[in-house]
């Protein structure tokens, strides 16, 4: 009688399959592997040399060199010196939410546009058309905005008083309208813009086309394809964008010193002139600061370092929500 063996007991013999990466696949592996730690230690060295150059300004101030709303003093020997950055943090928020506000609805109603209603030949010459926007320099965005934007704009803002002036965010304490964070805001959108509309377009244009052909089979039309399957599936291209254009809108320098009367002081009546980021004041003070005052506008810049790092990191963690939510 034959007795068949099991399988346990039979030697497999597992054969190991070698593959050896081409040449030009190890030198792209190696050149982009070397350009991410490259950006990742010159931008740790920022970062210490920041912290290290306004180590004093820290010391000496503690934490009202952040909360503190005053900057007095050139830091000379029996001088009374106090340097404090609130208002120019509060105002970089500002500036950068009021830019956030006015261009995501516009950016993304830009990229459904783009994606979903232009023929291919238009597509290709507007996604052209945002690729060159975006690497526009900000001082012609500031220019623009100083000689053609801010004098309509002082105009809007005038309206928005007479129709809204009962709501606090847009009460004036006194009829000064130029140079507000408002006009600023506008000036970031407008640059901020072209950087949501793309990011928000590329996350389009993945959205698995069966599902949007289900949903004309369904008898749907094409807005109820974008409004339950695009812009759903496109949350987090949305979300990333808009994080992206905060982080560039917070750090934005040239722009805001055209357009917005800087001035220390914490404005939330967005309407009323005066406002400043921290940018901004580091460009106006540097100048003609003295050694310790230097110390603290580079103490300043290692606070909007941090503080955009902490954007770029909750905007990432949001994303990542978005996606697991949305898969």
């Amino acid at each position: 009688m034959r007795v068949w063996g099991t399988v346990s007991d039979v030697a497999v013999q597992r054969r190991e399959l070698k593959f050896k990466k081409p040449g030009i696949d190890r030198f792209f592996h190696f050149v982009v592997t070397t350009g991410a730690l490259v950006s990742l230690l010159v931008l740790g060295l920022i970062a210490v040399f920041l912290f290290l150059r306004g180590f004093q300004i820290f010391k000496d101030m503690g934490l009202s060199f952040i909360t503190g709303s005053l900057w007095e003093g050139t830091g000379a020997p029996g001088e009374p010196t106090t340097y404090g950055i609130a208002p120019m943090l509060v105002g970089s928020i500002v500036l950068s939410l009021v830019a956030v506000v006015i261009a995501l609805p516009l950016s993304v109603a830009a990229a459904l546009f783009i994606e979903f209603y232009t023929a291919p030949r238009l597509k290709k010459f507007l996604v052209s058309l945002l690729d060159l926007a975006a690497a526009i320099p900000s001082v012609i965005y500031g220019l623009w905005g100083f000689f053609i934007l801010a004098p309509r704009a002082t105009e809007w803002a005038i309206s928005l008083n007479h129709l809204f002036g009962w709501f606090p965010l847009f009460h004036v304490p006194a009829p000064f309208f130029d140079g507000s964070p408002f006009i600023g805001g506008m000036v970031l959108a407008v640059m901020i813009a072209p950087i949501i509309t793309s990011v928000a377009r590329e996350v389009f244009s993945q959205t698995p086309p069966d599902q949007i052909s289900a949903a004309h089979a369904l008898g749907g039309r094409k807005w109820s394809a974008i409004r339950y399957v695009a812009l759903p599936f496109g949350r987090s291209g949305i979300i990333g964008g808009a994080m992206l254009g905060l982080g560039r809108a917070l750090g934005e320098t040239v722009a805001i010193y055209l357009v917005v009367n800087i001035a220390f002081k914490t404005n939330l009546n967005i309407l009323f002139t005066g406002s400043g980021n921290i940018a901004s004041m580091i460009a106006l003070k540097f100048g003609e600061a003295s050694q310790y005052e230097v110390k603290a506008l580079l103490a300043a810049g290692f606070v909007l370092f941090a503080f955009t790092l902490a954007v770029n990191m909750f905007a990432t963690y949001i994303v990542n929500l978005s996606k697991r939510k949305s898969a």
